[in-house]
This record gives C-alpha cells, structure tokens and sequence, in this order.
C-alpha cells in the first residue's frame, strides 16, 4: 500500500524508551487498507481497548523507521500503562470523538413478552384490529432496547400512518376468498412491499430522549425482495438458510442512514444454525417425551395431561427459548464509527 511506503522515514531514534512518557506521541494505524489517524496516545489505547487495534495492527509514529505489529512494541500492550481487561467480547468501540458506540442489548419479562405476543398474534388474526396491535408491540419493544448512547429509547409512529396496513390486510383476505392462483401471487408480492415499508416505517420513527433520531432505510425494494426470496429458497439447503438470514440481516443494517456511526452485525451464520437447532430440537425433544407419557396414562387422564404438557411447553419453555435467542441476536447488532470498525 501506498500510504506504508510513504511513511519509511528514517528520523533519529527515540530519546525516551518504548511504553515511557509516550502521551504526547501522535499515532497512525491502518485499517481495511487505509490510514488512520493521527491519534494521541490515549485514543490509540482506547482503540486497543475496544479491539479496533488489535495486535496484528499496523501502527506507525515519529521515530519508527517502518510500520510494526502494534503487538510488537514494548508498552502498548502490556506495563502498567497498557488498557484495562477487556469486559467482554464485542464489547462498546470507542470513536475518535469520544463517544462511546458499542453493542446493542435488550431484556423484557418473560409473562409480559407472553401476552403482549398473544394480543399480537390474535389482533392480526381477527385483521382489524391489525393497526392497533402493531403499534402496541412496535412501542413495547422498542422500549426494550438499550443502545449506546441513546437513552430513553422510543417508538413514535401514529396509527394514522399504519393504516395502510390495514388496507393491504383487506385486500389479503379478498385474494384468499377468489382461490385464484395468479390473484394469490400477486398478494405475495404486496406482501414483501408492506413488510419492506414496515421496515422504512419503523426505522423512521425512532426517538431518543423526546428527539427524532432522524434514520432512515435505504435499502430498495428490489434487493429486499431478492434478499427473501433467496431466504426462502436457502430452506432446501436444510442448513445452508442461517448463512442467507445473517446475510440479509447484515445487508439491512448497512443501509440504515442517518447516523454518523455505521450499523453492522457481527453475528455469524454457523452462530445463527446452531441457536436455532438447539431450540427446535429442544422442543421437539421435549414434546416426544410429553406424548410418550401421555400415551402411558388411562384413556380419561391422556388427553387432560396432553394438552396441560402442551400448554407447559408453549407458555414455559417456548418464551425463554425465544429472549435467549433474541438477546443474542440484538447483541450482535453494534454501532461502529465509520471507517473505524475491527480488522476482520
């Protein structure tokens, strides 16, 4: 690269040692091919603390004769002056201005997540009251969420601008009761156009502490279009769908704009495969076991302990199952500075 060659200057040695009185020192690093910096010392070990610089990481400052390893110079890494230990992985990246970006989180009650998903699922059965529900769940778990940065987090779409939810819903119900096949399939297409505009919807109309946080979608209808179509066809594949999932995930998050900061999502496919299969097969397993009792009982007994293991499963099982795998899927969503973002 250019910009290395560029910096092989040959200056007097340094007249303090490595990892001694070095605060003054200004800092370059490279990263995805390009230079960066200059940095102070103290925001340099800031990037290393939040794995920004890792150390594999070129890095460069008056006095070295070349480029090095940060890994390979005395006192950035280790001595007293080194960064603190690392909380935990993927933990918060820190900008060159000095707010804080990092990881996203999310927690809700396990009873309230049941019954807010039940009024939910019934509100878009039962189609009218479609709007209502949706922006009851929207406000809800936006509410859940905790982003660096941005407190008091908040979902502020009307039912006004949700009505037209509600029109496609009607229209849904028409195509169904035609039976036409060519009808039905262009309802699918509306389909993927209302979800994509709920995708817009939504991102619009998140505030932060009163303030619209001014985000938008950009992606296109066309790509989210191809994105789930490919997702439906990856199904085939039996595992090959998780990689598709991430991918498309991924894609969305980098066309949220608005943001001085770039979205990105560090979650991996094999990550997604097996969260997801351990969930199903826990279930699965866990519902054999319950239909092999029920089978052992007295004719009067099988059905009533049949459907109250059903029920145990659903309501007690299923909904843990869900927040653990809805943790760690908002958790791999993160706020990286642009151009900053750890080396892969």
């Amino acid at each position: 690269m250019d910009f290395f060659r560029q910096r092989r200057l040959q200056p007097a040695p340094l007249s303090v040692p490595w990892g001694i009185e070095m605060a003054d020192q200004s800092w370059f690093f490279a990263s995805q091919g390009q230079q960066q910096g200059p940095y102070p010392e103290a925001q340099l070990r800031q990037f290393i603390a939040s794995r920004v610089v890792t150390a594999e990481t070129l890095v460069w400052t008056e006095g070295m004769a070349n480029w090095q390893k940060a890994g390979d110079i005395p006192g950035l890494f280790s001595g007293p002056s080194g960064p603190p230990a690392f909380p935990q992985s993927g933990g918060p990246l820190m900008n060159a201005g000095g707010h804080a970006g990092g990881p996203l989180s999310i927690d809700f009650g396990i009873w309230e997540f049941v019954w807010r998903s039940l009024v939910f699922s019934f509100g878009l059965i039962f189609i009218i009251p479609g709007p209502w529900v949706t922006l009851m769940y929207c406000r809800w778990i936006v509410s859940c969420v905790r982003v660096p940065q941005r407190p008091n987090l908040v979902f502020t779409g009307r039912l006004v601008d949700a009505m037209w939810f509600y029109a496609f819903a009607m229209v849904f119900v028409v195509a169904a009761l035609t039976e036409s096949k060519a009808i039905n399939a262009g309802t699918n297409f509306v389909q993927l156009m209302m979800y994509w505009l709920l995708v817009k919807w939504f991102i619009a109309n998140l505030s932060s502490n009163g303030q619209p946080l001014g985000l938008q979608f950009s992606g296109s209808f066309w790509g989210f279009l191809g994105w789930s179509l490919l997702a439906a066809l990856s199904i085939i594949t039996i595992i090959g769908w998780a990689w598709v999932y991430v991918a498309q995930i991924r894609w969305m998050c980098r066309h949220i704009g608005g943001t001085r900061r770039d979205v990105v999502f560090n979650g991996t496919g094999l990550e997604f495969l097996w969260r997801t299969l351990a969930i199903v097969l826990g279930f699965a397993g866990a519902g054999f076991i319950a239909v092999m009792f029920a089978s052992i009982l007295p004719e009067f007994l099988k059905y009533i302990v049949g459907f109250a293991l059903f029920l145990l499963l659903a309501f007690g099982v299923l909904p843990w199952a869900y927040r653990w795998q809805f943790r760690w899927l908002v958790s791999q969503v993160a706020l990286v500075e642009k151009y900053l973002q750890p080396n892969a």
